[in-house]
């Protein structure tokens, strides 16, 4: 990869499916790698994660996040992985200056859990770039999630890395074996994909009025919201490339998307991105 740069760096969605995904090869791990390849080396890198649910807004502020194994039923070598990336605690303070007069509690007790980590040790293995969590505030509306992006965008200018992690399509109820994609959740990925190809961010915001396909492809919001994010840092000279796709297990959406500067001739080599295969 690239020296560190100042210039501007990309936001990233990443649709991380199973915790497995940290230990498994497969297309979309392949195209999380490929992402990292293809970018300038961050500073820091950011990350809003669905499984870091808070009553107001909070950031990891220690200087060395502990890993979290936030999950249950999977084999013993996920729970040893560790990922020792450090913190940033100055970060963390322009952080809240940006989100200001919002308060940004600094946290020095969560850490970095598996929507986070998961990815990362695909994408930046020697875990050596300072990494931030930012908690997702469940008791604001959808719009401001998206408006908290806009003003996250600057640190994009100062050479850190925007990324948040869930799935557009997220109903564990409803998973299947097989594989196959709903014929609702592939409306609701399409509907989703469609929007930011055009650059059409302010829609999403309003996902819950779009019908029984987001009752269902949406059940609970933490795991779209983080989309949110990354489609309000997009800014008016870029476009919204999808870096991934395709469905596990019927009812998870594995759609990624960049907003920013991939340089596409350094990636590595990542299967295509259609297709509903997956293993576990």
């Amino acid at each position: 990869m690239a020296n560190d740069s100042g210039g501007r760096m990309p936001a990233i969605f990443i649709g991380h499916g199973s915790p497995m995904n940290a230990l498994e090869d497969n297309r979309w791990t392949a195209a999380w790698r490929n992402l990292a390849v293809a970018m300038p080396r961050p500073k820091a890198i950011v990350v809003v994660s669905a499984h870091w649910l808070t009553n107001g807004t909070a950031v990891t502020a220690m200087p060395f996040p502990p890993t979290i194994h936030d999950f249950h039923g999977f084999p013993r070598a996920l729970f040893d992985m560790r990922y020792p990336a450090p913190g940033d605690p100055l970060l963390a303070r322009r952080i809240q200056a940006l989100l200001a007069p919002v308060e940004v509690v600094p946290d020095r007790e969560w850490g970095l859990d598996h929507g986070t980590w998961s990815v990362l040790a695909r994408a930046f293995p020697a875990a050596d770039i300072p990494v931030l969590q930012l908690s997702i505030d469940a008791t604001r509306p959808a719009a401001w999630h998206l408006e908290t992006g806009r003003r996250l965008a600057a640190l994009r200018e100062e050479g850190v890395l925007l990324m948040a992690t869930g799935n557009v399509v997220h109903n564990l109820r409803m998973m299947r074996r097989d594989g196959e994609p709903y014929d609702w959740a592939r409306r609701f990925d399409d509907r989703v994909r469609e929007l930011l190809l055009a650059g059409r961010v302010d829609q999403l915001a309003s996902y819950a009025d779009w019908g029984q396909d987001a009752l269902l492809s949406v059940p609970t919001a933490e795991h779209f919201l983080p989309l949110l994010y990354v489609a309000g840092a997009l800014q008016p000279d870029e476009r919204v490339e999808i870096a991934a796709d395709g469905f596990a297990l019927g009812a998870i959406s594995m759609l990624s998307a960049v907003v920013g500067p991939i340089d596409a001739d350094k990636e590595t080599g990542a299967a295509p991105a259609g297709g509903t295969g997956y293993s576990v």
